[in-house]
């Protein structure tokens, strides 16, 4: 039956124009006449809305859509969750909630709250089924306005979907590169154990046990691997060989060059020459190879038992203490040196210095002094001195233990910069 054109008699609202020309915007009504589209706009119920209204939930039984005529509304999918998601904001002109007019006791898919305040008009199930019966043609374009929803849906359903499986392959290549990592990291934490292991294994396991002397040794790297090495070993029955080194550097390479200086220094001082003569013979094997940029300074000595004479000769390395009886603390006489590795022809240091009894010849390595307190104070050779004047008459143990802890508690929580070494002799 034809719908006239004017609105019934008792109207309490006036027909506004700009209400007639959004509905004829809308797909769903874009071909119906003036006159239908005229009563739609009198009869459909309006509602005005604050914003941050629920005009209704996910899930709920719908039986009403509703068209947004002025601000902003949201299309939300797990409202109020910790996944809440917005699908869309709909704006004048647009609607929702369509498929529960011809669903019968379908569930809305997602939730709508207002944005802003808003006006919408409400369509119940009532006012469409009395549309098609007025307009049959409504039904075909409500099957446009779906298939063009429903496409638009799969679209938005596959690229989120796409992009969720983007994002796991990513997390999953992310996940397989960390795993690497932790096996490259723990394949080189085993070498540099292995390695700091094969390092421990070439200092002496115990020091030479003989009347009238004994000894102390200590090597605190400041790394797993460290480039210090020292080694007190006997000779023959009177000479005991003392010997202490450090590489111009830290870590597995230093170690690799330390060791290889060490094979070479003991394998020429069981040759029996005197400790000048090692050097030198070292110096010219390690130049002769030139494949490397490292360089050690190294103090070797050997001891006499019969006279208590250390002859030693010293390439760029620190200058050797003793400690006297009476708590006295000098510095060894010097000469000019260069450390080995360097150059073909090197000066060194040659000196002997007789070992009172109840004296203490110390050695140690630069990172003894160069040691550093959280002010960055360095320890010094003056803090070695005092250090050394409180521990007269005792072991060549007990003197290395002293030092260390005296270090320790100087040095307190700041990092260690270099390795510590010392070798001690005791004349008792």
């Amino acid at each position: 039956m034809p719908v006239s054109s004017e609105p019934p008699s008792n109207s309490h609202a006036l027909i506004r124009e700009d209400l007639i020309l959004l509905l004829r915007e809308l797909p769903l009504f874009s071909e119906l006449p003036r006159g239908e589209l005229k009563y739609l706009a009198y009869t459909l119920t309006q509602l005005t809305l604050p914003a941050n209204t629920v005009i209704f939930r996910e899930d709920e039984l719908g039986d009403s859509f509703y068209i947004v005529i002025s601000g902003h509304a949201d299309v939300i999918m797990g409202m109020e969750t910790p996944d809440e998601k917005l699908l869309a904001t709909l704006g004048p002109g647009e609607y929702s909630g369509e498929m529960s007019l011809v669903i019968p006791g379908g569930r809305r898919s997602a939730s709508i709250r207002t944005k802003t305040n808003a006006e919408l008009l409400v369509m119940t199930r009532e006012d469409f089924d009395e549309l098609l019966h007025r307009q049959p043609q409504v039904a075909y374009a409500l099957i446009k306005v779906m298939s063009s929803r429903l496409r638009h849906s799969d679209a938005v359903a596959f690229s989120d979907l796409r992009e969720k499986n983007h994002q796991l392959q990513t997390a999953y290549d992310e996940l397989k590169a960390a795993h690497a990592q932790i096996i490259e990291k723990e394949r080189l934490e085993k070498e540099l154990q292995l390695a700091a292991e094969i390092q421990m294994s070439l200092l002496p396991r115990t020091l030479p046990e003989l009347p009238g002397v004994d000894f102390g040794g200590h090597m605190d790297p400041a790394r797993l691997v460290g480039g210090d090495l020292y080694d007190v070993f006997q000779l023959d029955e009177n000479r005991v060989g003392v010997l202490i080194g450090d590489v111009a550097d830290k870590g597995v390479p230093s170690a690799i060059f330390m060791a290889r200086t060490h094979a070479l220094l003991t394998a020429e001082s069981f040759r029996g020459a005197p400790p000048g003569d090692v050097l030198r013979s070292v110096n010219a094997y390690l130049t002769r190879l030139d494949q490397s940029d490292l360089f050690v300074t190294v103090t070797y000595g050997i001891y006499d038992l019969r006279s208590a004479d250390f002859t030693y000769a010293r390439a760029g390395h620190e200058l050797p203490m003793l400690l006297s009886a009476g708590g006295l603390v000098e510095n060894l006489p010097k000469n000019n040196s260069l450390p080995i590795g360097i150059f073909p022809e090197i000066p060194l240091d040659e000196q002997t210095v007789h070992i009172p009894q109840g004296s203490t010849l110390l050695l140690f390595t630069d990172g003894v002094c160069d040691c550093r307190n959280p002010q960055g104070e360095e320890f010094g050779h003056q803090r070695i001195m005092a250090g050394l004047e409180t521990l007269k008459n005792r072991s060549a143990i007990e003197t290395c233990a002293g030092l260390v802890r005296a270090l320790l508690d100087f040095r307190a929580d700041a990092p260690q910069d270099d390795d510590v070494t010392l070798v001690t002799l005791h004349r008792n």
